[in-house]
């Protein structure tokens, strides 16, 4: 597969009272087209800020990151974005939400409300489209952003944590929408979590950091087939990469945790 977002050294510096924090070691990484990778790691290790990075809503301090060869500095249509809160118009309805962007771009208004209505579909809010955020579940919500950013057609999705803020069983229903979406699009994504069964569950990839200053410590192929059902979190070979993943994140955590102790 072709290679369609090359991160290089790319290096994330904050400044403080003191100079400044490495927040992110020079890091690497190749993403081809069509790779679902996951992103794990302890809190605070990076993998936000370098999401924002290839979002362009973050600058690095070193290093460059390109798509499709391009040096990527701003954001910009094809990286669609969608945050753990539920970033929605509250004064537009589902379906002008989801058409915001095309309308930004001035599309004729025939012509945005049947994109956005395929994606309402796929979505599964078929009935919804004049409902106001307010009137919708966290789910439901996060549904919207999904399809809102879809409606775009991206080169490439980029996701923060964005079922962190749902219950057990709504997270479950909506990575299998997500993956029935993917499987379906094959658009390329980098999904940032810290639950383990979801990176396995979903990615084709899993990258594990370190604690800060975050690095790449693991970048682990899942050799599950697709398309994927929900039970294959039962079967032996799912449980053998979660166990070492498992391994390899508290190693990180327990290591962050040292650290903070000695800050």
């Amino acid at each position: 597969m072709t290679n369609i977002l090359s991160i290089r050294g790319v290096e994330r510096r904050f400044a403080n009272a003191n100079g400044s924090t490495l927040a992110l070691q020079a890091t690497d990484l190749e993403v081809a087209e069509n790779d679902f990778i996951t992103i794990l790691g302890p809190s605070g290790c990076g993998k936000s800020t370098l999401l924002r990075i290839v979002a362009g809503l973050d600058q690095p301090t070193a290093g460059e990151v390109l798509l499709d060869g391009h040096h990527i500095d701003e954001p910009g249509a094809d990286r669609g974005m969608v945050f753990q809160s539920y970033t929605l118009f509250p004064w537009l309805t589902v379906r002008d939400n989801v058409c915001f962007g095309l309308r930004e771009r001035g599309w004729p208004r025939a012509r945005q409300l049947e994109v956005a209505q395929g994606y309402i579909e796929k979505v599964g809010l078929r009935g919804f489209e004049n409902h106001y955020p307010k009137q919708l579940s966290g789910g439901m919500q996060q549904r919207v952003a999904i399809a809102r950013a879809l409606a775009n057609d991206p080169r490439m999705l980029l996701m923060d944590e964005p079922f962190g803020a749902l219950d057990h069983q709504t997270r479950e229903l909506m990575q299998e929408l997500l993956l029935g979406i993917w499987e379906a699009e094959r658009k390329t994504v980098l999904f940032v979590t810290h639950d383990i069964d979801e990176a396995v569950f979903i990615g084709s990839r899993v990258v594990v950091m370190s604690a800060r200053p975050g690095r790449i410590k693991l970048d682990l192929p899942v050799p599950l087939p697709y398309p994927r059902h929900y039970s294959i979190k039962t079967s032996p070979e799912f449980a053998a990469l979660k166990a070492d993943l498992t391994e390899q994140v508290r190693t990180e955590v327990r290591a962050a945790q040292e650290m903070a102790a000695v800050d």
